[in-house]
């Protein structure tokens, strides 16, 4: 995998591959605090796009595509802990110019997400 961005690197993420799909991993540290004992929300939002865009380029396979979000919606379910948060995403649909990505946060257990989000990107790809 390339050198991650500065933002990924300032949330410590860690990428996993399991079983085919991409797992990303943020500790829990003072760069993601909101509130004292609870993870900030921009956190939050930035590791499912991390965890998005992973997924997506995993997925096409090629350096070459660029992939531009042009919608993000995150929706918070629960309060993020002091501990590990993990993501993964799953690609809806995988267009020639346009990919659906869907993103989810959990801690504890997977089948209890603290955030969800949709991610539409335009795809542009070499001629």
């Amino acid at each position: 995998m390339p050198a991650i961005p500065p933002y990924a690197d300032l949330l410590k993420l860690r990428f996993e591959q399991l079983d085919g799909a991409v797992r990303v991993v943020m500790p829990f540290h003072d760069d993601v605090v909101g509130r004292p004992g609870f993870l900030h929300g921009g956190a939050i939002a930035g590791l499912l796009e991390f965890a998005a865009f992973s997924s997506l380029a995993r997925e096409i396979g090629d350096d070459e595509v660029v992939m531009k979000p042009v919608t993000v919606t995150v929706d918070y379910m629960r309060p993020g802990l002091e501990r590990e948060t993990f993501a993964t995403a799953v690609i809806e649909r995988l267009g020639s110019t346009i990919a659906n990505v869907e993103a989810f946060a959990w801690q504890e257990q997977r089948d209890q997400p603290i955030a969800s989000a949709r991610l539409n990107f335009l795809l542009e790809r070499p001629r």
